[in-house]
């Protein structure tokens, strides 16, 4: 069978398989030719100006300073402005207030939080397992509050991107390693444990996981569809699985004190596991052979632990250090690779735009969709990585852009060509995701305490921090993220689905989160006895939507706040729940 496989991987023409668009190193374009001069603010605005004018499109309008205020605040914040710094900006007339407040914006925690919740579905982020048997939650990560701290931070501190990738694969193995940087190696420490670990076949399935979701995070290639057979359709062979296979067949999930000690026996931290943090460490380095058709009973050739071959200029070196952890961080974060850089500026600009320039971001292979705008997304990547792989430089690319800044209405004669907004002629409109709806509500109410630190259950109604800061389970997510399409946390995400049903309305009519939040948003408006309710409609209108009423919802939230009180709730709260309620919380345009 040994040949056989020989045989099989030496039919890849390797050369032709690199001229895959994704396998070929990105370059510097030279700006495309366009006839709107004036229009580009950005690099970014001439590669999108070319393809519209291609398309015989035209870009949108600019979005009023309100709406891109409001953009900018869920954007880069998770949360939206108050009536006072929204106040402020509209009432800045310089010319560089805009780009002061993206600069304002990035120096907040609130910022690190807001891209986190990014990566956090990427490395399939979870406290527990999917499994339990009994009482026995020997497998659970009471501590992956950590690496979620230390992702948070990261982006604050803004981490060059190619470190991010070394410290969370490798983090302990690192020449000038720190111990605050160990909690990164969650990463792979947060993995699924599964029962019977001793038993082959169990490993094998560990080392799947871990595979898929290190290949489609970092490169955007599902590597792990090659456990049973060469990729049907990418150049992935068997062995390529196996070599990557290898390096976590040699690593072992471990929990250890903050310092990366040993956990004393029979101390506090080991019964009861308090300050503990869920890392890696190397055993005894062993390549693996090939399991012929995923049976770990029949073995194949035996394959050194390496890189991907179709990412090897030539043949692929041998991993040679301990587990060749630290081996293959370095071969993802190489400049050379052409994958990493352009996977990653994908991410970032579908959290900005609604979708990537890839539509597929975990799948860059033949499966996956070609790029809308090639040039822009290899443009966009080489310059990342010459500006210190720095993904603050790349957001502030992103929202500084003419592209970004245009108003989200239909043009019909643009629609007519490009009804799927391919070619970016107008801002999409996009629904929150589930923490900047919830994080909006509880800051509009008053209540969002803003501290972070150990995980708290969604579902205890005294818990008003940040969503970010809630439990994630894999046996059994909150209803709240479930509602609102939190990803499951058993596998690597791709990106966030968006689904509207009868249920989510109904939770946020009956939910007793809901209630008790416009009880403290009536509150905080009518707290002031002497102001109107004409007043008070107007300050609640600028806390939730950042607008003024028009004079229609005046008059109909003046007409239901004379009608007598009926039910458990004033009418002031019923009013302020059916405005947290409404479509305008959860969409910015």
């Amino acid at each position: 069978m040994g040949n056989a496989e020989n045989k099989a991987e030496a039919q890849i023409d390797w050369a032709m398989a690199r001229e895959w668009w994704a396998f070929q190193s990105p370059t510097k374009a030279e700006l495309p030719q366009i006839n709107q001069a004036a229009w580009p603010s950005r690099r970014i605005d001439h590669f999108v100006l070319a393809k519209l004018e291609a398309k015989k499109l035209s870009p949108s309008p600019a979005a009023t300073k309100h709406t891109l205020a409001r953009r900018l605040y869920l954007d880069l914040t998770g949360l939206p402005p108050t009536p006072e710094k929204m106040r402020a900006f509209l009432g800045d007339e310089t010319d560089g207030a805009y780009e002061m407040l993206v600069e304002e914006l990035m120096q907040r925690t609130a910022y690190g939080e807001r891209l986190a919740s990014m990566w956090l579905n990427k490395a399939r982020y979870a406290e527990d397992q999917a499994h339990q048997v009994g009482g026995n939650i020997a497998f659970f990560y009471p501590n992956a509050f950590k690496y979620r701290k230390w992702v948070i931070d990261a982006f604050n501190n803004d981490l060059p991107y190619d470190n991010f990738i070394r410290k969370q694969l490798a983090a302990d193995l690192e020449k000038d390693n720190s111990v605050t940087d160990l909690p990164a190696l969650g990463f792979i420490g947060l993995g699924h444990k599964f029962y019977n670990r001793n038993r082959l076949t169990v490993k094998a399935e560990e080392w799947s996981e871990q595979v898929d979701t290190l290949t489609r995070a970092f490169l955007g290639l599902t590597v792990a569809c090659a456990q049973c057979h060469d990729h049907k359709y990418d150049p992935v062979t068997q062995k390529d699985y196996y070599a990557l296979a290898g390096v976590f067949a040699s690593t072992d999930l471990v929990d250890r004190m903050e310092d990366g000690s040993e956990i004393k026996k029979d101390s506090e931290a080991h019964k009861k596991r308090i300050g503990t943090i869920h890392i890696v460490r190397d055993t005894k380095p062993k390549d693996l052979h090939v399991f012929l058709r995923g049976n770990t009973e029949t073995k194949g050739d035996l394959v050194k632990r390496r890189f991907l071959k179709v990412l090897a200029q030539n043949e692929p070196k041998s991993f040679t250090q301990g587990s060749g952890r630290l081996e293959l961080a370095e071969a993802i974060a190489d400049p050379n690779n052409p994958l990493t850089a352009r996977v990653i500026v994908n991410r970032v600009w579908s959290i900005f735009f609604g979708r990537g320039l890839v539509a597929t971001p975990s799948n860059f292979g033949q499966l996956g969709s070609l790029p809308s705008h090639s040039e822009l997304l290899d443009d966009l990547a080489v310059r990342f990585m010459v500006n210190n792989w720095s993904i603050k430089w790349l957001v502030r690319e992103l929202v500084l852009s003419s592209t970004y800044q245009q108003n989200s209405q239909i043009i019909s004669r643009n629609e007519l060509i490009d009804p799927a907004n391919i070619y970016l002629w107008r801002m999409n409109r996009r629904r929150l995701s589930v923490e900047q709806w919830r994080d909006s509500i509880l800051a509009a109410s008053n209540n969002l305490d803003r501290r972070g630190g150990e995980s708290l259950e969604l579902t205890d109604t005294k818990n008003v921090r940040r969503t970010i800061y809630g439990r994630v389970s894999r046996k059994k997510l909150s209803d709240i993220l479930i509602q609102f399409d939190y990803p499951d946390a058993n596998v690597h995400s791709a990106k966030r689905s968006g689904t509207t049903t009868a249920i989510q309305k109904l939770f946020i009519i009956n939910n007793s989160f809901m209630v008790e939040q416009a009880k403290g948003l009536a509150k905080r408006i009518t707290g002031d006895s002497s102001a109107t309710d004409l007043t008070h409609i107007q300050s609640t209108y600028a806390l939730l939507y950042n607008r003024q009423p028009t004079r229609e919802e005046t008059d109909l939230g003046l007409a239901f706040l004379r009608l007598p009180a009926e039910g458990k709730l004033t009418r002031w709260e019923q009013y302020s729940h059916a405005l947290l309620a409404a479509n305008e919380m959860m969409f910015v345009d």
